[in-house]
């Protein structure tokens, strides 16, 4: 078939001829071309493709004509469709349906149950626990009632129990949480013991034999796992005596103050510690918190030492045991032995000062630095101690558990404090020039010393007392 024929046909106003496809009476289409008037053009077919492509087309017409009237054709409305499904209908019309990522199916999940633990349904049982922490990262030890910039260290093992469901909530008093001694800022620990109320996997019966003890939780380990690095427990004890408390079962405490011994006189300030044992009255070497309203200061040391710390050069320790000790006593006392020891004062300050009748104001004075004070142990009535070192199963007695050398914690401490001021200072102090040192190896610079006696005092505790109790009167009726 020629081309001249193709374009002769083409430009008719009817079907093109037999020659250019089939004949349409095959196909039965004569009738529906006269019933639609002759008019379908298809134009220039020039490749046989577009001869099937009219064809195509004129069956769709033969088939809509044969099936009547159609409802109008609905065409999508693209202007509320989104940018994704825009490009795919893009890729679709061209052909390109293999490049469509398909859209991940959405799991519809069910909502998860609650994971909040029904402590009605489990036992509890009262245990006791031995932890070592620095204090350097934090506000103390105590939860305390208002917003700190440091967390305490309660408050780290608060949210560990709580997270591994051993206590129902937060709060110390729900799970009778007491504390062996209270730390201050910065202030570390070597043995410091709490104790409350935890939930248990075994009934009350089966918590009094010892032979259960591999059943129950691993309380040491599993807090070990969620607690920061700086906090440690060693040593549980799963059977504490009856009505034991922390706070009030302890029968001593054990302080360690380390110190560098340049420039002081350590034989005198040897001396000057031996007169802080016995029962005194330490109102003056301590921090009155009107809030506390405590009234009575009295409290006894049973020794204190200035010991040379073996295997570190020029380093002392200042070795302080007593039954319970105030808010900030021991940076007080070793505050006036540093003064003791640079013979800013005579060693007799330490008789003014613990006499109330002379002295019944404290002297304003710095502090010792916080970081060297370390609480290095706390001692009970015999108690059956696990230590962590042999899990669960191996249990010791406490008289076995004393044997434990934490010397290598303390050392690694002394270290640590000692990088910080590593560069000793050597500053060449004018003549007028004091500097006092409060054991941070910088010290506070005096224009002027002035003697312990010549200074201003503070308001005597039953003052402060006072003054605290008016001052929450008179917020109270304002309230009102």
């Amino acid at each position: 078939m020629s081309d001249a024929h193709r374009r002769s046909c083409a430009q008719r106003q009817y079907f093109p001829c037999h020659k250019c496809m089939l004949t349409t009476e095959k196909f039965g289409a004569t009738k529906n071309l006269q019933s639609h008037g002759g008019k379908l053009m298809f134009g220039y077919f020039n490749v046989g493709t577009g001869l099937i492509m009219a064809r195509k087309r004129l069956f769709s017409v033969m088939s809509v004509q044969s099936k009547g009237p159609t409802e109008p054709s609905k065409v999508p409305d693209y202007t509320n469709w989104t940018k994704k499904q825009l490009l795919k209908k893009i890729l679709e019309l061209e052909g390109r349906e293999d490049e469509i990522e398909e859209t991940p199916l959405q799991v519809v999940r069910p909502p998860k149950e609650s994971t909040e633990l029904d402590f009605s349904k489990y036992h509890s049982r009262k245990i006791a626990l031995r932890f070592s922490y620095l204090g350097w990262n934090y506000q103390g030890l105590a939860v305390q009632r208002e917003a700190t910039t440091l967390p305490t260290v309660e408050f780290e093992i608060l949210k560990a129990l709580h997270r591994t469901k051993m206590i129902k909530s937060l709060t110390p008093s729900d799970c009778d949480f007491s504390r062996c001694g209270r730390t201050d800022k910065g202030v570390s620990a070597m043995n410091q013991v709490i104790s409350l109320r935890v939930r248990s996997k075994l009934d009350p019966e089966e918590q009094k034999d010892p032979l259960n003890d591999p059943k129950e939780l691993d309380y040491v380990n599993i807090l070990n796992k969620i607690v920061p690095d700086d906090i440690k427990f060693h040593a549980i004890c799963l059977r504490p005596p009856e009505g034991f408390d922390a706070r009030f079962s302890c029968i001593g405490r054990h302080y360690k103050y380390i110190f560098e011994g340049e420039g002081l006189d350590i034989e005198l300030m040897r001396k000057a510690a031996k007169k802080f044992e016995g029962v005194h009255d330490f109102r003056n070497f301590c921090k009155v918190d009107g809030a506390k309203q405590i009234t009575n200061f009295v409290r006894n040391v049973f020794s204190a030492e200035i010991l040379e710390l073996k295997g570190h050069d020029n380093l002392y320790v200042f070795d302080l045991k007593g039954k319970a000790f105030l808010w900030h006593q021991v940076r007080c006392m070793m505050a006036i032995l540093f003064q003791v020891g640079q013979k800013l004062e005579n060693d007799s300050i330490i008789d003014y000062l613990l006499d109330i009748e002379k002295c019944p104001r404290k002297p304003l004075y710095n502090m010792a630095h916080d970081i060297p004070l370390v609480l290095y142990d706390c001692t009970f009535p015999e108690m059956e101690w696990i230590d962590s070192a042999e899990g669960i199963k191996g249990m010791r007695s406490s008289s076995r558990l004393k044997a434990l050398n934490h010397d290598y914690r303390l050392k690694n401490l002394i270290s640590d404090f000692q990088t910080e001021i590593s560069i000793k200072h050597s500053l060449s102090v004018s003549p007028g020039i004091v500097c006092e040192n409060v054991g941070d190896g910088l010290g506070a610079f005096l224009r002027k010393y002035t003697p312990m006696k010549d200074r201003s005092t503070s308001k005597s505790p039953e003052e402060l007392n006072e003054a605290w109790r008016l001052k929450k009167g008179d917020k109270e009726d304002s309230d009102e």
